[in-house]
């Protein structure tokens, strides 16, 4: 590899373009944190409308509405038994319109946010329901942590928000940079294969 000069002696040529490849790659966390997310709430809601499964399969948690929420009673025992119906229906649209909107990547931020706050009031039902290690075991505040990590991300590639960002400013909806800064970065790409071309052809 050729080196050239810089300062404090001399580094390897394209050692800026690596470093900014990998702090590229790094802006991608938001999408494996947003496919994760999604992941969780939407197992959950298809396990409570018997897709994975009936109550007792192997790794089926519910299997049906009724288990869901009886489930669903222990883990909020300052609400009456009339009222549980109610908010184990409430909870699945919920968390479908959550995970399918982190899925998708639309409005993420907001979706982040709710999902956080919703996801710690899932770990104080469990801590009050069926104790503070059934909530660590469930990991429902790394969960929430994680929700509230992808709500403070500034932008979010891979995604319809990307591309409706895109539509207005002219972004890539892809990368996430300017389209200008990419044209100059390819046609500056394009220079150094030129002259590489030149010099191993030498002189006409």
């Amino acid at each position: 590899m050729r080196a050239v000069p810089g300062e404090g002696g001399s580094r390897p040529e394209g050692h800026e373009a690596v470093t900014l490849r990998i702090s590229r790659l790094s802006e991608y966390v938001t999408v494996y944190l947003r496919l994760g997310l999604a992941a969780g709430f939407l197992s959950a809601v298809t396990d409570r409308l018997g897709i994975w499964g009936p109550y007792g399969s192997p790794n089926v948690a519910w299997g049906d509405m009724p288990h869901f929420l009886t489930h669903a009673a222990k883990l909020n025992p300052w609400f009456p038994d009339i009222v549980i119906p109610l908010l184990g229906i409430v909870v699945t649209i919920a968390e479908f319109a959550l995970g399918s909107s982190l899925l998708l990547g639309l409005f993420t931020r907001q979706a982040a946010r709710l999902s956080g706050w919703l996801v710690l009031g899932f770990g104080i039902g469990m801590t009050v329901g069926t104790g503070f290690k059934s909530a660590l075991n469930a990991s429902v505040f790394a969960f929430s942590g994680g929700a509230w990590s992808l709500a403070r991300a500034s932008e979010y590639p891979l995604s319809l928000d990307s591309l409706r960002l895109a539509c207005r400013s002219g972004r890539s909806a892809i990368s996430g940079i300017p389209r200008h800064e990419e044209r100059r970065g390819c046609q500056s790409e394009q220079h150094r294969i030129d002259e590489k071309e030149v010099r191993s052809n030498g002189p006409a």
